[in-house]
């Protein structure tokens, strides 16, 4: 088994222009990439026909098609990997959205399941929204989030992805949450 600095190691060799170094990583952190897609799927499905494994592929595809990606470690890896399934997800939930609103499908019934997969693509575009309003407030808050919610990263690992101190790291991922549970909770005044 392969560890941390091996990884390291790897991306110092793809940032010096080895491209075959990220085919040589597939196998030490393919486990933590079925984990991060794994977790994604699990908070919402958002009507596409994606499972874990096609999810990991998809974003490595991304990945490998980046000349100029600067990976400084395991965790920002993991971090950029997490972030391009997000992406991923967004894009297949916008898609069905579109669908949703007629874009070119034929009418559909009413049924449980659809009613269901169309409220967590929804869900999932309002935390994206609600993310991308939270970089633009605070850019560090919002890889926290990232790092914990979307990679599923440790409190620990978290605090040395972002360079800072574990309890700086615990208190970021306090204040996102709750920022974002303020964003996405139901206007009740109205």
């Amino acid at each position: 088994m392969a560890d941390r600095g091996d990884v390291t190691q790897l991306l110092v060799q793809f940032r010096e222009g080895d491209r075959d170094a990220l085919d040589r990583l597939v196998p030490i952190v393919y486990e933590d990439l079925r984990r991060i897609a794994r977790s994604h799927l699990r908070r919402g499905r958002s009507g596409h026909s994606m499972d874990t494994v096609g999810l990991v592929n998809e974003a490595w595809l991304r990945l490998v098609d980046q000349t100029r990606a600067n990976f400084e470690d395991r965790q920002h890896f993991l971090s950029v990997c997490a972030r391009a399934m997000r992406q991923i997800l967004i894009s297949s939930a916008r898609k069905h959205q579109a669908a949703k609103r007629g874009g070119g499908e034929a009418e559909v019934t009413y049924d449980d399941e659809f009613v269901g997969t169309r409220r967590q693509a929804e869900r999932l575009l309002a935390v994206d929204q609600a993310l991308e309003k939270l970089s633009k407030h605070d850019e560090r808050l919002a890889r926290v989030v990232e790092c914990r919610y979307f990679a599923g990263l440790s409190e620990q690992e978290t605090a040395e992805a972002m360079g800072c101190s574990l309890r700086t790291a615990q208190r970021d991922w306090m204040r996102a949450r709750a920022w974002l549970r303020v964003e996405l909770e139901p206007d009740e005044r109205g």
